[in-house]
């Protein structure tokens, strides 16, 4: 899995850096091409769903090993592409095998390790996987700086034999313990109801739509969610187990974490914009200011374990989502006159509270689930978080084009301008979406924390 998971960081912090270049390989504005980053994000989040399903079905083991065979062929293809549609397509497929790889992926882990080393064993496969965001920004603006940004999918190509390996080496073969039939009316309401809603986002930000097709619109994706839910109350297997939501813990982390990415899902794919357009950086340069963000992020996983268990999880998702929206403003001070050094510590303070952010809303999730729910809970929450990383990336968009307004992208100080309210107006949803955390208890996630059993009532 943490190969896996390298090759997937690796291959999304080389296309957020390649961004601008590829836009200019294929005469497009930059902020245009935000639909082949979204477009993956929400491939995964209407398959994440069925991937629960098809690792119950099929075992762990055959559904990974497909998935990192999906998404190493798809990386070919993006490689191969010679227009946006035909790159969005290769996205959309690469979405699809990354939609199995974690979620199933995780439920491996979840089945394999006792709650009390949960927490130390998903430390140890993302540690790794970390080194792929890492490279990524470094590998990626090396590459179109110096050939065409047709060879950054390329990349992917050994990891992916590499990891497939490994997968049929090593990978437990874990199934559930009842087959269940697939919810076919679920996965069409949910599904669709999703990809309206991040398309409308999409469309609002770059196409110009009046306002009662968009009424309409943003009506009927919230209307097939609305059914879903519905339907999901009847049917007795549904695609996503809505009623995980009783469990505090698990509603606290998965519907904060929304919230929370809302805010910070835009980071990687607005800084590099930041560096390149707004202060003129080549895309090298700007690839090694994205650096720091990963490496602070491995060296807080070393040292989380010990950090919630102290404070505990409360404490630690209130104040640390703070000082995320913080540190999202202070990148509004950012300008071409801003030394570097200032820039890399802002980077580090960015990738050191988002790894904790992060391990304590994925960990938590899990503290008071059941084995037998364990794979949907682990379905259930990726797609949700997939979902907010697809709309908070639509939403940073969507902000920093609000503010642009008819100006050009090629005008620095208006793109400059636009990114820095779109990074204060991001920081404050942050940190308002702290509120989201104060409904736990002092307690909760100390059975993943500090090994404890939770009392009953």
């Amino acid at each position: 899995m943490a190969v896996a998971l390298f090759m997937e960081g690796l291959d999304t912090t080389i296309v957020n850096t390649a961004v601008p270049a590829i836009a200019e390989g294929l005469q497009v504005t930059p902020l245009s091409l935000k639909a082949v980053v979204t477009s993956y994000i929400l491939s995964l989040a209407v398959c994440i769903p069925v991937s629960g399903w098809m690792a119950d079905r099929y075992g762990t083991r055959r559904v990974f090993g497909i998935a990192v065979a999906v998404f190493t062929l798809a990386s070919i293809l993006c490689g191969l592409a010679q227009n946006v549609p035909m790159l969005v397509a290769g996205r959309i497929l690469q979405g699809v095998g990354a939609a199995m790889m974690m979620p199933v992926g995780r439920l491996a882990i979840i089945r394999t390790f006792h709650k009390s080393e949960l927490l130390r064993a998903m430390n140890f496969v993302i540690i790794p996987a970390l080194i792929g965001p890492l490279l990524g920004p470094t590998v990626g603006g090396l590459i179109v700086h110096w050939f065409s940004w047709h060879y950054i999918f390329f990349i992917n190509v050994p990891v992916g034999l590499g990891a497939l390996w490994l997968a049929h080496r090593y990978m437990p073969d874990y199934r559930g313990d009842a087959r269940r039939p697939l919810d076919v009316v679920g996965l069409v309401l949910f599904g669709s109801g999703a990809a309206l809603l991040s398309w409308l986002l999409e469309i609002f930000g770059e196409h110009q739509i009046d306002a009662t097709s968009g009424v309409l619109l943003l009506a009927l994706s919230l209307g097939l969610l609305g059914a879903y839910f519905l339907h999901a109350r009847e049917t007795p297997h549904p695609l996503l187990r809505l009623a995980l939501f009783r469990v505090r813990t698990f509603r606290v982390a998965v519907v904060g974490g929304f919230i929370t990415r809302l805010g910070v899902g835009g980071m990687p794919f607005l800084l590099p914009l930041l560096y390149q357009l707004g202060l003129g950086m080549p895309a090298w340069q700007s690839g090694l200011l994205m650096m720091p963000v990963a490496a602070a992020a491995m060296f807080m996983k070393f040292m989380s374990s010990r950090v919630l268990a102290r404070f505990g999880y409360r404490r630690i998702l209130i104040v640390n989502t703070v000082m995320i929206g913080a540190v999202v403003c202070l990148f509004s001070l950012v300008s071409p006159a801003t030394p570097i050094g200032l820039i890399v510590l802002l980077g580090l303070a960015m990738g050191f509270f988002n790894s904790l952010q992060y391990t304590s809303m994925n960990s938590m999730a899990f503290a008071d689930i059941d084995v037998p729910d364990s794979s949907m809970a682990s379905t259930l929450s990726s797609s949700m978080q997939q979902m907010s990383m697809s709309f908070g990336l639509a939403c940073g968009s969507l902000v920093a084009g609000w503010y642009l307004g008819d100006l050009p992208q090629t005008d620095r100080a208006a793109v400059t301008t636009a990114l820095h309210y779109a990074f204060l107006t991001l920081g404050g949803l942050t940190m308002l979406s702290s509120l989201s955390f104060w409904s736990l208890r002092p307690g909760d996630g100390e059975s993943v924390s500090r090994g404890r059993v939770p009392e009953a009532g």
